[in-house]
């Protein structure tokens, strides 16, 4: 494995009493064999498609092309859809440097945008910057329903057409949804359908927070120049230890549910995913979608929270370190040690700093993660560890695949149905009925 997890710094044999008890911690570890078996027989009979995806080849050269079409001549490429439609593509094109502060700006064309937010001067102002001519648009929704992509969807063909480009929507224009299923209606894909614009199918059998593997991740990832095959790859090395049975003890996804159960039953409210790497901070918000959507219900589960280090040590540090004692890190790392810019040894002098001397930026990174590390535990605060070899394709996605399992073993272990959203469903209902002037 080229993704490492630890969990010792979290249990009370090694922080004291307020870490996660041990013995909860390995009876809840023993539970996870029944979730291993149950994951291991839906590989078996196909009836939960994500855990086929790793070895999946015949959609890869569907997605190429779809990237390839979308990228030629295009100035821009922008992303319409919400949450599980939308994280997973930025979490895999922030490897390309989307969304990295400063450096989003500067990067060769084609520009991406992921419009996730349904925000009505944002729309507008991009509507009205975008050179509409060489403009590519893509369009994602699960259901076809959702409302916040109907709507941007509308407005995007209703501005071309406004600039003389009606004939050009076909080639301007990309849409993924279900196929179509008689009785059911698709608003997207019968819009998109009534414009001559192609369509990818999305997997009917994949929710949105778990699509990050499908078309509907892979086709961003494409677009930024990534290697859409390696993330499966690493995908399946997340994979590989519950098909080959191996112990829980040796599934990290099981070690990490069981964790994160035991210590939501010893008051561990709290899940901090904090990563040290700009990244890497795409990914904390797709997990918190994933694990906040998937087990919070009945009462249960726990808060998500996503922190990015070195920054928000300036922010969050006081409270995770003085406040409640609710929370459960996890510190993400990759190597920085020796990367970057080396320090000027006389400026540093000049500084005030002479120890920083002929030390490279990454340097400090590293001392940073390792501090914070050793201050949670000597503070009694339960931090798990997970360090990526390196931060690339591959490792992108083993770690995507092992919080999926993870979260799936943790609903397993609470008795909650980490596939449904009841909650966000009765929103989006009174949402239109609202919308429509419906009291």
């Amino acid at each position: 494995m080229a993704v490492l997890q630890s969990v010792a710094l979290a249990l009370d044999e090694a922080i004291g009493s307020d870490g996660i008890p041990r013995r909860a911690f390995d009876a809840m570890l023993a539970r996870t064999d029944e979730a291993l078996g149950w994951l291991r027989a839906r590989h078996d009979d196909g009836s939960l498609p994500l855990l086929r995806l790793p070895a999946k080849e015949d959609d890869l050269e569907s997605i190429e092309t779809a990237a390839r079409h979308l990228r030629a001549d295009a100035s821009d490429i922008v992303f319409f859809g919400t949450g599980g439609s939308s994280l997973g593509g930025q979490t895999l094109a922030q490897l390309a440097g989307y969304g990295v502060p400063g450096l989003s700006s500067l990067r060769d064309p084609p520009r991406i945008h992921f419009l996730d937010n349904l925000d009505p001067r944002t729309f507008l102002d991009v509507l009205a910057r975008l050179p509409l001519v060489n403009t590519r648009f893509v369009a994602i929704s699960k259901s076809g329903g959702t409302a916040e992509t109907l709507m941007q969807t509308t407005v995007a063909l209703a501005a071309l057409k406004s600039a003389g480009l009606a004939r050009d929507i076909p080639g301007l224009f990309l849409g993924i949804s279900e196929p179509a299923v008689a009785g059911k209606r698709n608003g997207l894909r019968e819009l998109l359908t009534a414009h001559d614009v192609a369509l990818l199918d999305h997997d009917p059998k994949v929710g949105g927070r778990y699509s990050v593997l499908t078309n509907v991740g892979l086709l961003a990832a494409a677009v930024a120049g990534l290697d859409a095959e390696a993330v499966r790859a690493g995908a399946a090395r997340a994979l590989a230890p519950v098909l080959a049975k191996k112990s829980p003890a040796d599934v990290p996804a099981a070690v990490g549910a069981a964790l994160a159960v035991a210590g939501a039953q010893a008051g561990k409210s709290v899940s901090v995913m904090m990563a040290y790497a700009d990244r890497l901070e795409r990914f904390t918000r797709w997990y918190v979608q994933l694990w906040a959507e998937s087990l919070g219900k009945d009462g249960k589960g726990t808060t998500p929270v996503p922190a990015l280090g070195p920054v928000d040590q300036h922010s969050q540090q006081q409270l995770f370190l003085a406040g409640p004692r609710d929370t459960l890190v996890t510190v993400l790392t990759v190597p920085t040690a020796g990367e970057g810019p080396v320090i000027d040894a006389k400026l540093a002098e000049e500084a005030g700093e002479p120890g920083f001397g002929n030390k490279a930026v990454g340097d400090l990174v590293a001392a940073q993660s390792r501090a914070m590390v050793e201050t949670f535990a000597a503070n009694g605060r339960p931090v798990r560890t997970i360090a990526l070899e390196a931060i690339d394709e591959e490792n992108l996605g083993e770690l995507l695949m092992h919080f999926m399992l993870e979260t799936i073993i943790a609903g397993r272990l609470l008795g909650v149905d980490p596939f449904d959203q009841p909650a966000v469903e009765q929103a989006k209902v009174l949402a239109k009925k609202y919308l429509v002037g419906e009291s």
